[in-house]
């Protein structure tokens, strides 16, 4: 599957961009009552965006189950018909998925091609990064950011094999490896959960992402109660 990521800047989507003639919204609530805003900017959107709807309940209650429920009740879901929509609405590259922005989720050209597990886990990725946004400071560390919103969205699988216990760097995360480093962030997310609990790894998600939020070996320590040589140790047995 391709990866998803979120903007390395601001991005802002003119009005007309979602409101001209080419766009097709609609709209539905779901079973947790969030409303839900379906937005396709024209081409093949729509056979997209249905399938996005049809597991969005799903992927609400798997990010709900981790985060809580205090996220936003109105969810804008946007589907790109070029890449240049993509580009100029979502901040995307040709290598990248799906894209986040405080208002909105959208889905490269691309992502239509994908299989309905790929495209599962890239809905909770990004509604994940949707949900933890405004609570997430802008500096937050990519690794973890983008690791536990990789552990709400990927089931349990066999560990790759041959996987160094390194934390990926944020150029690892944006460069010709992104793969493999997206696999190591995940890895280092999972291990958490399984040696110190779920609830451990949202503590310290909120403490090292939050806004204000300390050094990572600072948080660490306050979250998991060990010194980050430990802790590292402790993932280098677990992998």
């Amino acid at each position: 599957m391709g990866r998803v990521d979120t903007p390395s800047g601001p991005v802002v989507a003119t009005p007309a961009s979602l409101t001209a003639p080419s766009a097709a919204a609609t709209s539905h609530t779901l079973g947790d009552g969030r409303r839900v805003r379906l937005i396709g900017l024209g081409g093949h959107t729509a056979q997209l965006l249905s399938r996005v709807a049809a597991d969005m309940d799903a992927a609400a209650a798997a990010v709900t189950a981790f985060w809580g429920d205090d996220w936003p009740r109105e969810i804008v879901v946007v589907a790109a018909a070029t890449p240049e929509q993509f580009a100029a609405v979502g901040g995307g590259d040709p290598h990248t998925a799906a894209t986040t922005t405080a208002e909105r989720i959208m889905f490269a050209p691309g992502a239509s091609a994908m299989s309905d597990n790929a495209l599962r886990i890239v809905l909770r990725h990004e509604l994940f990064h949707f949900a933890s946004r405004a609570q997430t400071a802008a500096d937050a560390p990519r690794w973890l950011t983008e690791g536990v919103a990789d552990f709400v969205a990927r089931p349990v699988a066999t560990r790759p094999r041959d996987m160094t216990a390194t934390l990926p760097t944020d150029a690892e995360l944006a460069g010709p490896q992104r793969s493999s480093a997206y696999d190591r962030a995940w890895l280092f997310a999972r291990f958490v959960a399984d040696e110190y609990g779920v609830a451990k790894l949202r503590e310290l998600y909120s403490h090292a992402c939050g806004h204000g939020h300390p050094d990572t070996a600072t948080a660490l320590r306050d979250a998991l109660g060990e010194q980050p040589r430990t802790v590292m140790a402790r993932w280098q047995s677990w992998m």
